[in-house]
């Protein structure tokens, strides 16, 4: 592989490229988000994200980041708490899905904000913690993100991640592989009319690194106390750390 190419699945392409095809396969999917990780997860990711805003600990009164996070999943779960939210994400038809869902629901006093994981317009130490779920995976630079997950947290601040990859466990391994390659996109295909993009991304899971070797990007990131809590044997894990 070219140095200077990125994974897109399991083709490696120029990294232009992948922000390009990434931000298609999102604008494709915005309006069936919900059923996607439903497709992905047997809809258990509803039960995962409850669990990593359980482990976020979101207080009244502080600044919470919420990246890639559009469509308002977390970001609902995280303003229980009275916590100041900012929702961020590149892709604009993520970020209108969470706009309208939040107008019909009547949660009010969300920040929503165009930002480029990568490249974030916000000052240094500008929030307690950052959150992001299911979607570092598809940043083109994932280091480059995690930098600036640092870069814009406060001194004390909070990182946790929620992200598919790699289950351990015998047979459970086998039979999620066969799950995901050969029945999710074919269920995008009929649900969704669109089994290029659930190919993807179940290919990007497989292409993300491992819990170790991610927890070891977090720490290359400046990040402390770094932590990998496993789910299902690891098919799902919540990476934390702290800024100080």
């Amino acid at each position: 592989m070219n140095e200077e190419n990125v994974s897109f699945g399991y083709e490696d392409i120029a990294p232009d490229e992948k922000t390009k095809r990434v931000g298609g396969i999102f604008s494709n999917v915005a309006s069936r988000y919900d059923l996607m990780n439903d497709a992905m997860s047997a809809g258990t990711h509803r039960l995962w994200k409850d669990r990593f805003v359980r482990r976020v600990k979101p207080r009244a009164g502080e600044t919470i980041l919420d990246m890639a996070g559009g469509t308002g999943d977390i970001a609902f779960r995280l303003a229980r708490s009275g916590a100041a939210i900012t929702v961020a994400d590149i892709n604009a038809e993520m970020l209108q899905v969470g706009i309208d869902r939040a107008e019909k629901r009547r949660i009010e006093g969300l920040i929503w904000a165009q930002e480029n994981a990568e490249t974030l317009s916000f000052a240094d130490k500008s929030f307690d913690a950052y959150t992001i779920a299911l979607g570092i995976r598809n940043v083109t630079h994932v280091q480059q993100a995690l930098n600036e997950a640092h870069r814009v947290l406060k001194r004390g601040g909070r990182f946790f991640c929620l992200e598919f990859s790699t289950t351990v466990w015998p047979g459970f391994a086998e039979a999620y592989d066969l799950y995901s390659h050969k029945l999710i996109p074919k269920i995008g295909k009929v649900l969704a009319e669109d089994e290029d993009s659930y190919r993807y991304l179940i290919e990007s899971i497989r292409r993300f690194p491992d819990m170790d070797a991610f927890k070891g990007m977090i720490e290359e990131a400046g990040f402390v106390q770094c932590k990998a809590e496993a789910m299902l044997g690891g098919l799902v894990a919540i990476h934390s750390g702290y800024r100080i």
